[in-house]
């Protein structure tokens, strides 16, 4: 993922989330961002939105437990996917 990319998601995150995008780190859960799942459905949304992609459903389910960190791979690969069609 470029840095650009990462610094869009974090961006979208920190709206998200109400919060200053520099405490957002790959390691941190949605949850430690104080993301619930209501919120985490709303940022998966935003996400496929704004990178013009789509997770599979149950690729979503588990993400405000998961870590940024996944979420970014995530989007790697959701962005690889559709640079390959």
């Amino acid at each position: 993922m470029t840095d650009t990319t990462q610094q869009e998601l974090f961006d979208i995150i920190a709206k998200q989330a109400k919060i200053d995008v520099a405490i957002i780190k790959p390691e941190s859960t949605l949850k430690d961002l104080g993301i619930a799942s209501l919120e985490a459905i709303e940022l998966i949304f935003d996400i496929e939105e704004h990178f013009d992609i789509t997770f599979p459903d149950q690729q979503g389910a588990n993400f405000d437990s998961d870590t940024v960190q996944s979420l970014i791979d995530a989007v790697q690969k959701a962005l690889d996917e559709k640079a390959a069609k």
